[in-house]
């Protein structure tokens, strides 16, 4: 209770803070939003076949990592992150108008590879922002692990809501209404950044080190890439269990509707704690063990899940998920920030595009193998992965700050 009240006061002692706080909320409400209707918006409110949802959904994708990835080197060593934050902020509400009133598929791709694929880049710039703030503060260095979980926090509290007012203004009204408002949420995030952030050119660290070591010299280190392919795994696992859970439930084992909504109810009331303790774990524990850890719940947990018989166990696993989701989407940032200092950036973009990698194989996956296997087998594919995943940081387990002889 100590730790949580002087994080509350950080809030509005620590300059900054409280603002990318509030940049997490925004940014938090606004992908929370939409993207859990995204199959219905592109299937049945477009009229698009699944192959083509998927092509749409896999074009959109690769985008997002081309442009984000470009975008987060430029604000290591160009722009200030103001300046690639307002970028981000008004071509995501822009590109969400477009899915607003837009309904022509190719259209619609248009408008998600460009304007949503320079929004992509917010999330990493967020965090990179939240880093440095904390680094330029009178935090001490070995509490920052702490409040980089302690600010996601409120990342995860945000999709707490989110869905449920989409879902009520989906409900009511409509498609157009829901994207509005997340768009009308992102305008908002970029009347923040700019009133607030202030306008800071990179430093020459940050200059010096992206030249030292650019992203693709940095890739070539078989320690970085390792863990990078082990997050990529991690992510298609999570995409693939998100989507083949309600399937499992009403479909193998016979459970009704109710039962896949507190399914997904429960995960939350576990999760938001849980990221607040692992926080505190991430001061006093190597980071890598703390992943590790992690992925060898999951194992536990998508084996569970392939063996289940009754709902109720579903529900009994779910805090299981919780642990993985609160370190794997909290200690992770600053596990990939530490890899590349004084490139917070380039750093959590990676951890970005390690997600929307994973995410995208899952989509591929996820057809492919409950089509010919069953949703029992998912599971049974998640638990290989996990464990793939897993075993790959385990052989390169000491991770340290990489630089130009690594």
């Amino acid at each position: 209770m100590s730790r949580l009240l002087r994080a509350l006061r950080a809030l509005g002692t620590t300059p900054g803070l409280f603002v990318v706080m509030l940049l997490c909320v925004l940014l938090g409400l606004a992908y929370s939003f939409v993207v859990p209707f995204m199959s219905l918006f592109g299937t049945r409110e477009v009229g698009m076949s699944h192959f083509g949802f998927g092509v749409f959904m896999t074009t959109t994708s690769v985008s997002a990592i081309v442009i984000s990835t470009w975008l987060a080197r430029y604000s290591d060593t160009h722009w200030s992150r103001k300046s690639v934050l307002l970028l981000g902020g008004v071509s995501g509400a822009l590109g969400y108008l477009g899915y607003a009133f837009v309904r022509d598929p190719v259209l619609l791709t248009g408008i998600g590879a460009l304007l949503l694929g320079v929004f992509s880049v917010s999330f990493g710039q967020v965090f990179a922002c939240t880093r440095e703030t904390l680094e330029a503060s009178t935090i001490e260095r070995h509490e920052i692990p702490f409040y980089m979980n302690f600010i996601r926090l409120f990342f995860a509290l945000a999709w707490t809501v989110g869905p449920a007012i989409a879902a009520y203004l989906m409900t009511h009204y409509s498609f157009r209404v829901t994207f509005a408002a997340a768009a009308l949420t992102l305008l908002i995030f970029s009347a923040l950044v700019a009133l607030f952030v202030p306008r800071r050119p990179p430093s020459v660290a940050s200059r010096q080190a992206a030249a030292e070591l650019p992203l693709s010299l940095a890739l070539k280190n078989r320690q970085l890439l390792a863990h990078f392919a082990a997050f990529v795994l991690y992510f298609c696992c999570a995409t693939m269990g998100m989507m083949n859970l309600p399937l499992l439930i009403l479909g193998e084992l016979g459970g009704a509707e109710r039962d896949v909504g507190i399914a997904y109810s429960i995960a939350p009331l576990f999760e938001l704690p849980l990221m607040f303790y692992v926080g505190v774990l991430a001061t006093r524990l190597e980071h890598a063990k703390l992943i590790m850890g992690a992925l060898g719940i999951g194992i536990i947990y998508y084996a569970g899940l392939a063996l289940t018989n009754a709902p109720v166990q579903v529900f009994a696993l779910q805090a299981l998920s919780a642990a993985v989701v609160a370190v794997m989407s909290g200690v992770a940032i600053t596990f990939f920030q530490n890899f590349l200092p004084n490139q917070a950036g380039s750093a959590t973009n990676l951890y970005s595009t390690s997600s929307r990698i994973g995410a995208t194989l899952g989509y591929l996956g996820f057809g492919t193998i409950a089509g010919a296997l069953g949703h029992r087998a998912v599971f049974g594919v998640t638990t290989v992965l996990c464990a793939v995943s897993f075993t790959t940081l385990f052989m390169y387990r000491r991770p340290a700050a990489l630089n130009v002889a690594a």
